[in-house]
């Protein structure tokens, strides 16, 4: 064939199933290659191009539809050692363009065969050819010719030219020019092509573009000898890949046929060193020809099924574009998916002639209909006059709201002004105005643009659609910026707030999951209602997460800690992002803590103060930690006489699931993921059922933050649906629990049973504290008081047990009932309230019980032990005396506001160490004494993963939390809780 040039456009490839001619001798390479021995599938051609024919002047007709080449990134490799041809080396010219061609270029002479000449397309507005550029630096001769022959007639000082070179073989990569015969004849060897289809299927310039709108399950390439016809020429090597379901050019090119064509070119050259090359003669059976996909040929037929106007818009996606008429325009329609689970058809109508159904427009794109009333999802569309936007902005007028620029944004822009400078030689100066396309910027341009951007924006990752819908220098920079402040404002506007006026601020609380970045509903819309405290009035329904919905959000996590940036970003901008997240938890702890009030019944001024400010302080100081997390160097014996170096590595362990608490929504949420984040991990987060509301809205603010898609996702549910399948879940790596002793050890036997994760827990506890005659007992009452009756009790830490030395017993419990007496119980969001409700129905209706049991039991109850009568789950504080150590209420927690109180005999220390550890808890403990011998006595004989003297609830971010015993194990907070979310790898080696 005369004409040679690439045929088709832009992929991302897949697995090759490998297969041998009988004619051949394997050899390594044989493993990715499979010659074609004609056995291909047969379908219905496509119309013939009536300027092509079999002749001298056969070929392709004018330049691809697109520019240079598809629009990727490839990815580095390299061949073995072994595969070198040593003493085979050939004279070799190179005809063709792009990077493809480049990565040909370069591969053949690392090979040791003698590139003679590279012949490629002339500069275009000032800019080489990468193939071409290439060359030129390794001083191997190149020649632009604007054509090779004339009225049909080789131009004989061009094949003079080219003869003089002496090349025993062309190799045709990527070309867009008409070669000549002459040209193909020449060598000794001849001429091979790379086609981009299974040959004889799809011959032709658009070959990718119709394997993908013929729906077909098989795709690969085709290295072929050239001959006088249309990609008729005899096969030499062939290889085949999966096509999946939403690949599009761009998408097969990248993963499969620019990296595995290269090797195929290379192989193909090798074969042909060796004499090993066949010549297989194409079989006409099952043979196809389609011309080339041009704009006014890519508009849409909607009577056909969903999954073939899918195939349409994908086949045609970049170039040229499948289009509809609709909106009294042309649409362009890009980025179509058939994944649609989830989806529901509501929001605005786009009426499209010929269709069966109207679009319509969601948050999460366009949905379109087939005659089969399928649906399929389009992400983008381009407007008639160009501009790119995200289909959920269809109906939506242009944002005229800029982003006001930091001193260190301009910074930034003036970096990123040089790369447009660099890429567009010929626009004299970079203005907002200036158009990237219109400026001379091709398929290519795009492509560097975006590694441009990475490496001046620490690693940020543009899309090459982000280009597409920014052409001008100013729009790029708004959206860059945005991207860096993670300001998604696509992800924002999809968020269905629930609105409530509430403590003078207009709460916006989302209600959905949140998987992969976005606010979705449950499998099937299931919801629930989440209840006010302090009225048992609903606030809203919520999402309940199914099974379906783990899998989804475990999948999001885990693409985002395998394939994402959090992944790739250094650890001190992954700090950075962590500091930015808890910058907004302070910009928004107003609304955090009315909303902790509001849905877990938290005294406002205590939420502010803990609730939230704690998880403020833990996220920051986890930021911190981000760049401080380092392995050793070991010595270790040598192996004598080399020398060894032994270093160990400390890694994220992968995707963690974390199961909270209701007592501190937020606070239990930032104590576990700020550490796991601070590690490099992903998170799927299940909060508590009846407390769902801080959770959410923290995920809205870590989109705002810039956390990247898919490393938080929160998923409201119940314990029994979506803590199981956690813990079963295979590709989840760790489990954080906080919880009951009860559910703790289901949560260890289903991590044992399922992939043997790892585990920390924080479970139940019964915390003695133990108040000495010698104590100052102000402060003792005071601090005895907070130790029950802080959070209405519902604290983790909460002293279950006070024991009293007798001779201050009497005086301590007076005390103690008259500072119950000035508590004030009332809305959490009063600021002179000190008690508020219970948290949920259930629990009150415990605490009722438990109370009715200690007295039933014979302890004495001084004060309180009901419900308070007013609307809400409202408890009053409780004291129990003469409480004995057999008691259900000496032995089990309350956690609730409930003050147990026993005797011990003045100066028995270790009789009263004894019953304090006569428990299967040990989470906290304390102390009360002026003797600091005894302090440090009592606080070494006390089984308790936290002992206070003389304080209690006195919790910091820097200090380590965590029980003993049937509390638990493994740490929160400090530099211990990162060790729960890292894994140590030792590397020794050998010189």
């Amino acid at each position: 064939m005369p004409c040679w040039r690439f045929q088709g456009g832009v992929p991302e490839a897949v697995l090759a199933r490998d297969s041998r001619c009988s004619i051949c001798r394997p050899t390594v390479q044989d493993l990715f290659l499979r010659f074609s021995c004609g056995r291909l599938p047969t379908v219905a051609g496509g119309p013939g191009s009536p300027e092509l024919g079999r002749g001298v002047a056969a070929g392709a007709a004018g330049p691809p539809p697109w520019p240079s080449e598809p629009c990727l990134t490839p990815r580095p490799y390299s061949f073995p050692r072994s595969s070198r041809p040593g003493p085979a080396a050939m004279k070799i010219a190179v005809i063709g363009q792009s990077l493809f061609g480049q990565e040909v270029y370069c591969h053949l002479r690392e090979e040791g065969h003698e590139v003679v000449g590279v012949f490629t397309v002339p500069d275009k507005d000032g800019k080489a050819d990468p193939l071409g550029l290439k060359a030129d630096k390794d001083g191997v001769p190149v020649f632009k010719f604007p054509r090779w022959r004339a009225r049909g007639q080789a131009l004989p000082d061009v094949v003079a030219t080219y003869q003089a070179l002496g090349a025993e073989l062309n190799v045709l990569p990527f070309c867009s020019q008409f070669i000549p015969m002459e040209i193909i004849s020449a060598p000794r060897h001849g001429s091979i092509i790379y086609h981009p289809s299974l040959l004889p299927r799809h011959r032709g310039a658009s070959a990718i573009n119709w394997t993908l709108i013929h729906g077909d399950k098989k795709g690969g390439f085709t290295i072929f000898w050239a001959d006088d016809g249309l990609d008729t020429g005899d096969l030499l090597l062939q290889k085949e890949c999966e096509i999946f379901p939403d690949d599009t050019v761009s998408t097969l090119y990248s993963r499969f046929l620019f990296p595995e064509g290269v090797k195929g070119m290379v192989q193909a050259v090798k074969l042909i060193a060796e004499g090993r090359a066949p010549r297989l003669p194409q079989p006409e059976d099952g043979a196809t020809y389609e011309g080339i996909q041009k704009k006014e040929t890519a508009q849409i037929n909607w009577d056909q099924p969903a999954e073939a106007i899918h195939n349409w818009i994908r086949g045609n996606d970049k170039v040229p574009g499948a289009w509809t008429e609709a909106c009294g325009q042309k649409l362009t329609f890009f980025s179509s998916t058939l994944s649609t689970e989830g989806l529901v058809p509501e929001g605005e109508t786009l009426p499209i002639p010929g269709a069966h159904r109207p679009g319509v427009v969601t948050g999460a794109g366009l949905i379109l209909f087939g005659n089969d009333d399928r649906m399929l999802l389009v992400k983008s569309i381009q407007l008639e006059d160009g501009k790119m936007i995200p289909a959920s902005q269809l109906f939506r007028g242009a944002d005229s709201t800029g982003l006001e620029l930091t001193e260190e944004d301009l910074v930034t822009a003036e970096a990123v002004r040089g790369a447009w400078k660099r890429i567009l030689p010929n626009v004299v100066e970079v203005e907002d105005s200036t158009d990237f396309f219109k400026s001379g910027a091709a398929s290519l341009d795009v492509v560097r643009l975006v590694e441009e951007v990475k490496e001046l924006c620490d690693g940020l990752e543009l899309e090459n659609e982000d280009i597409y819908m920014a052409t001008t220098f100013g729009d790029f920079m708004q959206l860059l910026v945005r991207k860096m402040r993670g300001d998604n404002k696509e992800s924002q506007c999809v968020i269905d707030h629930v609105e409530k006026t509430v403590n003078k601020l207009t709460l916006r609380m989302p209600h959905q999951l949140f998987i992969g970045g976005a606010f979705v509903d449950a499998e099937g819309a299931k919801t629930y209602e989440t209840i006010n405290p302090t009225d048992g009035s609903v606030i809203c329904q919520v999402s309940l997460a199914q099974v379906s919905d783990v899998d989804k959000a475990v999948a999001a996590a885990k693409d985002a800690f395998e394939h994402g940036l959090w992944g790739k970003i250094s650890a001190r901008d992954r700090g950075r992002l962590l500091y930015r997240l808890a910058d907004l938890l302070e910009q928004q702890q107003e609304e955090l803590a009315t909303i902790e009030a509001l849905d877990a019944g938290a005294v406002y001024t205590l939420a502010l103060k803990t609730h939230v400010g704690m998880s403020i302080q833990t996220f920051r100081y986890f930021a911190g930690w981000c760049d401080k997390i380092q392995g050793a160097t070991i010595p270790i014996n040598q192996a004598r006489p080399n020398r060894n170096l032994t270093m160990t590595r400390k890694e994220p362990i992968g995707v963690c699931g974390i199961v909270i608490p209701w007592n501190y929504p937020l606070m239990m949420l930032s104590w576990k993921m700020a550490a796991c984040l601070a590690a490099g991990n992903t998170v799927v987060i299940k909060p508590a059922q009846v407390t769902p509301l801080t959770a959410l809205k923290f995920a809205e603010l870590t989109l705002k933050a810039g956390i990247p898609k898919g490393v938080i996702n929160v998923l409201p549910g119940s314990g029994s649906v979506v803590g199981q399948r956690l813990s079963d879940h295979p590709d989840v790596r760790k489990i954080a629990f906080t919880g009951s002793t009860e559910v703790g050890k289901r949560i260890m036997k289903s991590c044992a049973l399922s992939n043997v994760k790892k585990v920390s827990l924080e479970l139940g506890g019964k915390s003695p504290l133990i108040i000495f005659a010698d104590c100052d007992l102000r402060k003792a009452v005071q601090m005895g008081m907070s130790s029950v009756f802080f959070n209405k009790g519902e604290n983790c830490i909460a002293a279950g047990r006070l024991f009293v030395e007798d001779s201050i017993h009497d005086q301590f419990v007076q005390r103690v009932v008259e500072e119950v007496g000035k508590m004030k119980i009332g809305s959490p969001l009063d600021r002179d309230t000190s008690h508020g409700p219970q948290n949920h129905q259930a629990h009150l209706q415990k605490l009722v019980e438990y109370c009715q049991r200690g007295v039933k039991e014979g302890a004495t109850l001084v004060c309180g032990g009901n419900q308070v009568p007013r609307p809400g789950f409202f408890f009053e504080p409780t004291v129990f005396t003469d409480v004995e150590d057999h008691m259900f209420i000496a032995r089990e927690e309350s956690f609730g506001p409930v003050m147990i109180i026993s005797r011990f005999a003045s100066g028995d220390v270790d009789a009263v160490l004894s019953r304090a550890n006569a428990t299967e808890f040990g989470l906290a403990s304390g102390v009360f004494t002026r003797d600091i011998s005894k302090a440090l006595y009592v606080s070494d004989k006390l089984e308790a993963g936290t002992v206070f003297v003389n304080t209690y609830n006195k919790t910091d971010v820097a200090a380590p939390f965590g029980g003993f015993k049937q509390s638990g194990f493994g740490k929160d907070l400090g530099e211990a809780a990162l060790n729960e979310y890292l894994r140590v790898k030792t590397v020794t080696f050998e010189y």
